[in-house]
Protein backbone atom coordinates (compact mmCIF):
# COMPACT_ATOMS: atom_id res chain seq x y z
CA UNK A 1 0.00 0.00 0.00
CA UNK A 2 1.33 3.42 -0.37
CA UNK A 3 1.51 5.75 2.09
CA UNK A 4 -1.34 7.75 2.67
CA UNK A 5 -1.66 11.77 2.15
CA UNK A 6 0.42 14.30 4.11
CA UNK A 7 -1.56 14.76 7.18
CA UNK A 8 -2.98 17.87 8.65
CA UNK A 9 -4.50 18.71 12.38
CA UNK A 10 -7.85 16.98 11.55
CA UNK A 11 -5.79 13.77 10.00
CA UNK A 12 -3.89 14.13 12.64
CA UNK A 13 -5.98 13.82 15.23
CA UNK A 14 -8.22 10.79 13.67
CA UNK A 15 -4.52 8.62 13.76
CA UNK A 16 -4.14 9.31 17.20
CA UNK A 17 -7.95 8.80 18.74
CA UNK A 18 -9.76 7.12 15.93
CA UNK A 19 -8.67 3.33 17.23
CA UNK A 20 -11.44 1.36 17.55
CA UNK A 21 -15.00 0.45 16.73
CA UNK A 22 -16.83 2.69 14.18
CA UNK A 23 -14.21 5.32 14.70
CA UNK A 24 -11.54 2.62 13.36
CA UNK A 25 -13.51 1.42 10.79
CA UNK A 26 -13.86 5.66 9.45
CA UNK A 27 -10.12 6.07 9.44
CA UNK A 28 -9.86 2.42 7.80
CA UNK A 29 -12.29 3.52 5.12
CA UNK A 30 -10.91 6.86 4.80
CA UNK A 31 -7.43 5.08 3.90
CA UNK A 32 -8.90 2.37 1.58
CA UNK A 33 -10.13 5.58 -0.20
CA UNK A 34 -6.77 7.27 -0.81
CA UNK A 35 -4.97 3.92 -1.68
CA UNK A 36 -7.98 2.98 -4.39
CA UNK A 37 -7.21 7.01 -5.75
CA UNK A 38 -3.28 6.25 -5.51
CA UNK A 39 -3.83 3.12 -7.56
CA UNK A 40 -5.33 5.12 -10.37
CA UNK A 41 -8.58 3.97 -9.34
CA UNK A 42 -12.20 6.32 -9.35
CA UNK A 43 -14.76 7.06 -7.22
CA UNK A 44 -18.47 7.36 -7.25
CA UNK A 45 -20.15 8.78 -4.56
CA UNK A 46 -23.88 7.89 -3.56
CA UNK A 47 -26.27 11.01 -1.55
CA UNK A 48 -29.29 9.40 0.02
CA UNK A 49 -30.79 11.41 3.10
CA UNK A 50 -30.73 15.02 3.47
CA UNK A 51 -27.52 15.54 2.52
CA UNK A 52 -27.45 18.75 1.04
CA UNK A 53 -29.47 20.56 3.67
CA UNK A 54 -26.61 19.38 5.94
CA UNK A 55 -24.48 21.25 3.85
CA UNK A 56 -22.24 18.66 2.85
CA UNK A 57 -21.22 20.43 0.16
CA UNK A 58 -18.59 21.94 2.88
CA UNK A 59 -16.70 19.15 2.51
CA UNK A 60 -17.80 17.59 -0.95
CA UNK A 61 -17.27 20.46 -3.40
CA UNK A 62 -13.41 20.50 -2.80
CA UNK A 63 -13.24 16.40 -3.16
CA UNK A 64 -14.90 16.79 -6.88
CA UNK A 65 -12.46 19.48 -7.48
CA UNK A 66 -9.33 17.92 -6.18
CA UNK A 67 -10.46 15.04 -8.44
CA UNK A 68 -11.42 12.39 -5.46
CA UNK A 69 -15.17 11.60 -6.48
CA UNK A 70 -15.37 10.82 -10.35
CA UNK A 71 -19.09 10.86 -10.59
CA UNK A 72 -22.05 11.08 -8.19
CA UNK A 73 -25.77 9.24 -7.62
CA UNK A 74 -28.23 11.46 -5.88
CA UNK A 75 -31.86 11.46 -4.88
CA UNK A 76 -33.91 14.32 -6.45
CA UNK A 77 -33.83 15.89 -2.74
CA UNK A 78 -30.22 16.46 -2.99
CA UNK A 79 -29.84 17.59 -6.24
CA UNK A 80 -32.26 20.56 -5.46
CA UNK A 81 -31.75 21.09 -2.08
CA UNK A 82 -27.88 21.91 -2.80
CA UNK A 83 -28.82 24.67 -5.01
CA UNK A 84 -31.80 25.83 -2.54
CA UNK A 85 -28.99 26.42 0.31
CA UNK A 86 -27.08 28.35 -2.24
CA UNK A 87 -29.46 30.50 -3.12
CA UNK A 88 -31.33 31.39 -0.13
CA UNK A 89 -29.15 30.38 3.09
CA UNK A 90 -29.95 33.07 5.11
CA UNK A 91 -33.47 32.56 4.89
CA UNK A 92 -33.30 29.13 6.30
CA UNK A 93 -34.54 28.36 9.86
CA UNK A 94 -33.48 26.29 12.26
CA UNK A 95 -34.85 24.48 15.00
CA UNK A 96 -32.52 23.24 17.54
CA UNK A 97 -35.45 21.60 19.90
CA UNK A 98 -37.27 19.99 17.06
CA UNK A 99 -38.24 16.67 19.29
CA UNK A 100 -40.64 19.01 20.96
CA UNK A 101 -42.24 20.10 18.33
CA UNK A 102 -46.23 19.60 18.47
CA UNK A 103 -48.42 19.24 15.58
CA UNK A 104 -49.53 22.71 15.96
CA UNK A 105 -46.13 24.18 16.32
CA UNK A 106 -45.45 21.99 12.91
CA UNK A 107 -49.05 23.49 11.60
CA UNK A 108 -47.26 27.10 12.13
CA UNK A 109 -44.09 26.60 10.12
CA UNK A 110 -46.25 25.28 7.10
CA UNK A 111 -48.19 28.40 7.26
CA UNK A 112 -44.92 30.74 7.23
CA UNK A 113 -43.80 28.41 4.37
CA UNK A 114 -41.03 26.74 6.27
CA UNK A 115 -40.60 23.03 5.12
CA UNK A 116 -38.89 21.38 7.88
CA UNK A 117 -36.24 18.76 7.25
CA UNK A 118 -35.42 17.69 10.86
CA UNK A 119 -33.85 20.66 12.69
CA UNK A 120 -33.65 22.77 9.30
CA UNK A 121 -36.76 24.77 7.95
CA UNK A 122 -36.29 25.05 3.85
CA UNK A 123 -38.15 28.53 2.64
CA UNK A 124 -40.03 27.85 0.01
CA UNK A 125 -39.97 31.43 -1.39
CA UNK A 126 -36.67 32.26 -1.56
CA UNK A 127 -35.61 28.47 -2.33
CA UNK A 128 -38.07 26.71 -4.56
CA UNK A 129 -40.14 29.10 -6.50
CA UNK A 130 -36.54 30.92 -6.77
CA UNK A 131 -35.19 27.64 -8.55
CA UNK A 132 -38.75 27.33 -9.90
CA UNK A 133 -38.40 30.46 -12.21
CA UNK A 134 -34.84 29.53 -13.94
CA UNK A 135 -35.50 25.81 -13.96
CA UNK A 136 -38.86 26.90 -16.09
CA UNK A 137 -37.41 28.58 -18.67
CA UNK A 138 -34.52 25.64 -19.67
CA UNK A 139 -37.54 23.23 -19.11
CA UNK A 140 -39.87 25.26 -21.80
CA UNK A 141 -36.62 25.70 -24.07
CA UNK A 142 -36.78 22.04 -24.13
CA UNK A 143 -39.48 21.61 -24.65
CA UNK A 144 -40.14 23.27 -27.69
CA UNK A 145 -36.92 22.25 -29.24
CA UNK A 146 -37.60 18.74 -28.40
CA UNK A 147 -34.45 17.99 -27.17
CA UNK A 148 -35.01 16.31 -23.99
CA UNK A 149 -32.10 16.34 -21.08
CA UNK A 150 -31.31 14.81 -17.40
CA UNK A 151 -32.43 16.45 -14.42
CA UNK A 152 -29.08 17.07 -13.42
CA UNK A 153 -28.44 18.67 -16.76
CA UNK A 154 -31.21 20.92 -16.40
CA UNK A 155 -29.38 21.92 -12.81
CA UNK A 156 -26.06 22.28 -14.69
CA UNK A 157 -27.90 24.54 -16.91
CA UNK A 158 -29.23 27.11 -14.91
CA UNK A 159 -25.96 27.52 -12.89
CA UNK A 160 -23.66 28.02 -15.38
CA UNK A 161 -25.54 30.52 -17.39
CA UNK A 162 -25.74 33.01 -14.69
CA UNK A 163 -28.96 33.00 -13.64
CA UNK A 164 -28.88 32.30 -10.28
CA UNK A 165 -25.55 34.29 -9.04
CA UNK A 166 -27.44 37.49 -7.97
CA UNK A 167 -28.76 35.28 -5.56
CA UNK A 168 -26.20 33.07 -4.14
CA UNK A 169 -26.03 33.64 -0.15
CA UNK A 170 -23.04 31.57 0.28
CA UNK A 171 -19.37 30.93 -1.07
CA UNK A 172 -20.34 29.29 -4.26
CA UNK A 173 -17.43 27.43 -3.41
CA UNK A 174 -19.23 25.60 -1.04
CA UNK A 175 -21.89 24.44 -3.26
CA UNK A 176 -20.94 20.39 -4.27
CA UNK A 177 -23.04 20.42 -7.16
CA UNK A 178 -21.97 24.15 -8.64
CA UNK A 179 -18.28 22.13 -8.51
CA UNK A 180 -20.36 19.26 -10.19
CA UNK A 181 -21.61 21.36 -12.95
CA UNK A 182 -18.13 23.08 -13.57
CA UNK A 183 -16.68 19.73 -14.12
CA UNK A 184 -19.55 18.23 -16.36
CA UNK A 185 -19.18 15.55 -13.62
CA UNK A 186 -21.22 12.06 -14.26
CA UNK A 187 -24.38 11.82 -12.31
CA UNK A 188 -27.43 9.87 -12.35
CA UNK A 189 -30.52 10.90 -10.52
CA UNK A 190 -32.70 7.78 -9.71
CA UNK A 191 -36.28 8.27 -8.62
CA UNK A 192 -35.92 12.33 -9.20
CA UNK A 193 -39.87 12.45 -10.15
CA UNK A 194 -40.54 12.28 -6.32
CA UNK A 195 -38.46 15.20 -5.32
CA UNK A 196 -39.91 18.82 -5.13
CA UNK A 197 -38.45 19.86 -7.87
CA UNK A 198 -40.19 16.57 -9.81
CA UNK A 199 -43.46 17.65 -8.46
CA UNK A 200 -43.51 21.14 -9.64
CA UNK A 201 -42.25 19.49 -13.50
CA UNK A 202 -45.57 17.78 -13.12
CA UNK A 203 -47.70 20.47 -12.39
CA UNK A 204 -46.24 22.31 -14.97
CA UNK A 205 -46.94 19.29 -18.01
CA UNK A 206 -50.56 19.31 -16.27
CA UNK A 207 -51.36 22.95 -16.53
CA UNK A 208 -49.88 22.66 -20.13
CA UNK A 209 -47.01 24.67 -20.11
CA UNK A 210 -44.76 22.21 -20.81
CA UNK A 211 -46.26 19.74 -23.79
CA UNK A 212 -44.45 16.19 -23.31
CA UNK A 213 -43.50 14.65 -19.98
CA UNK A 214 -40.40 13.48 -21.78
CA UNK A 215 -38.74 17.00 -21.79
CA UNK A 216 -36.63 15.63 -18.93
CA UNK A 217 -35.43 11.89 -18.99
CA UNK A 218 -36.20 9.36 -17.09
CA UNK A 219 -34.80 6.47 -14.81
CA UNK A 220 -34.69 3.62 -17.22
CA UNK A 221 -32.41 6.64 -19.83
CA UNK A 222 -30.30 7.37 -16.61
CA UNK A 223 -29.54 3.62 -15.85
CA UNK A 224 -28.61 3.03 -19.97
CA UNK A 225 -25.99 6.32 -19.79
CA UNK A 226 -24.59 4.59 -15.86
CA UNK A 227 -23.76 1.56 -18.14
CA UNK A 228 -22.45 3.52 -20.94
CA UNK A 229 -19.73 5.37 -18.28
CA UNK A 230 -19.48 2.47 -16.18
CA UNK A 231 -18.35 0.21 -19.04
CA UNK A 232 -16.02 2.54 -20.71
CA UNK A 233 -14.57 3.92 -17.23
CA UNK A 234 -14.00 0.76 -16.18
CA UNK A 235 -11.54 -0.36 -19.51
CA UNK A 236 -9.16 2.12 -17.94
CA UNK A 237 -9.33 2.36 -14.21
CA UNK A 238 -10.94 0.46 -10.80
CA UNK A 239 -14.61 2.09 -10.01
CA UNK A 240 -15.03 2.49 -6.14
CA UNK A 241 -18.47 3.26 -4.40
CA UNK A 242 -18.91 5.56 -1.82
CA UNK A 243 -22.47 4.99 -0.11
CA UNK A 244 -23.63 7.89 2.37
CA UNK A 245 -27.12 6.36 3.54
CA UNK A 246 -29.35 3.80 1.90
CA UNK A 247 -32.26 3.65 -1.06
CA UNK A 248 -32.40 4.22 -4.40
CA UNK A 249 -29.22 6.54 -4.52
CA UNK A 250 -27.36 3.85 -3.39
CA UNK A 251 -29.23 0.43 -5.13
CA UNK A 252 -29.64 1.93 -8.02
CA UNK A 253 -26.52 2.88 -9.38
CA UNK A 254 -24.46 -0.35 -7.56
CA UNK A 255 -26.78 -2.32 -9.76
CA UNK A 256 -24.80 -1.44 -13.03
CA UNK A 257 -22.58 -3.81 -12.94
CA UNK A 258 -25.36 -7.41 -12.35
CA UNK A 259 -26.98 -5.87 -15.19
CA UNK A 260 -23.77 -5.97 -16.98
CA UNK A 261 -23.19 -9.28 -16.36
CA UNK A 262 -26.61 -10.82 -16.10
CA UNK A 263 -28.75 -9.21 -18.67
CA UNK A 264 -26.10 -7.90 -21.18
CA UNK A 265 -23.94 -10.64 -20.92
CA UNK A 266 -20.88 -8.54 -20.72
CA UNK A 267 -18.85 -10.93 -18.43
CA UNK A 268 -15.70 -9.41 -18.96
CA UNK A 269 -16.67 -5.83 -17.05
CA UNK A 270 -15.23 -5.49 -13.46
CA UNK A 271 -17.11 -5.27 -10.45
CA UNK A 272 -16.66 -2.62 -8.27
CA UNK A 273 -13.34 -2.57 -6.53
CA UNK A 274 -13.73 -1.19 -3.32
CA UNK A 275 -16.83 -0.37 -1.22
CA UNK A 276 -18.02 1.86 1.89
CA UNK A 277 -21.35 2.43 3.06
CA UNK A 278 -21.96 5.00 6.10
CA UNK A 279 -25.40 4.48 7.05
CA UNK A 280 -26.95 5.29 10.62
CA UNK A 281 -29.62 1.66 9.48
CA UNK A 282 -28.37 -1.15 11.89
CA UNK A 283 -28.11 -4.80 10.20
CA UNK A 284 -31.76 -5.69 9.98
CA UNK A 285 -33.80 -8.53 8.47
CA UNK A 286 -34.46 -7.48 4.39
CA UNK A 287 -33.24 -4.00 5.05
CA UNK A 288 -31.40 -2.45 1.98
CA UNK A 289 -29.50 0.55 4.25
CA UNK A 290 -28.72 -2.07 6.79
CA UNK A 291 -27.55 -5.46 4.78
CA UNK A 292 -23.90 -5.82 5.41
CA UNK A 293 -21.47 -5.14 2.34
CA UNK A 294 -21.15 -9.73 1.91
CA UNK A 295 -24.64 -9.69 0.81
CA UNK A 296 -23.85 -7.41 -2.20
CA UNK A 297 -21.32 -10.71 -2.95
CA UNK A 298 -24.49 -12.83 -3.89
CA UNK A 299 -26.05 -10.38 -6.31
CA UNK A 300 -23.01 -9.91 -8.28
CA UNK A 301 -22.58 -6.32 -7.24
CA UNK A 302 -18.63 -6.66 -4.95
CA UNK A 303 -16.27 -9.50 -5.26
CA UNK A 304 -15.56 -11.71 -2.47
CA UNK A 305 -12.30 -9.92 -1.48
CA UNK A 306 -12.19 -6.53 -2.23
CA UNK A 307 -12.02 -3.64 0.82
CA UNK A 308 -15.33 -3.40 1.82
CA UNK A 309 -16.69 -0.92 5.08
CA UNK A 310 -19.14 -0.06 6.64
CA UNK A 311 -19.64 2.93 9.54
CA UNK A 312 -22.51 2.55 11.25
CA UNK A 313 -22.98 6.37 12.51
CA UNK A 314 -24.22 10.04 11.33
CA UNK A 315 -23.14 10.31 8.01
CA UNK A 316 -23.32 14.56 8.74
CA UNK A 317 -20.51 13.72 10.99
CA UNK A 318 -18.79 11.00 9.41
CA UNK A 319 -18.65 12.01 5.54
CA UNK A 320 -17.01 15.38 6.68
CA UNK A 321 -14.31 13.93 8.71
CA UNK A 322 -13.57 11.31 6.14
CA UNK A 323 -13.18 13.97 3.13
CA UNK A 324 -11.36 16.35 5.69
CA UNK A 325 -9.07 12.68 6.26
CA UNK A 326 -8.53 11.87 2.38
CA UNK A 327 -7.65 15.41 1.55
CA UNK A 328 -4.87 15.11 3.90
CA UNK A 329 -6.23 18.43 6.05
Amino acid sequence: MKNKIASGPISQFIDHHYRHFNSASLRDAAIGYQTHIQAGGKMMVTLAGAMSSAELGLSLAEMIRQDKVHAISCTGANLEEDVYNLVAHDHYVRIPNYRDLTPDDEAKLLAKHLNRVTDTCIPEEEAIRRIEKSILKVWVEADKSGKPLFPHEYFYKILLNGDLEKYYQIDPKDSWLLAAAQKNLPMVVPGWEDSTTGNIFAGHVVSGDIKSPHTVKTGIQYMISLAEWYSSASKKADIGFFQIGGGIAGDFPICVVPMLHQDLGQTDIKVWKYFCQISDSTTSYGSYSGAVPNEKITWGKLEPHGPKYIIESDASIVAPLMFAYILGQ
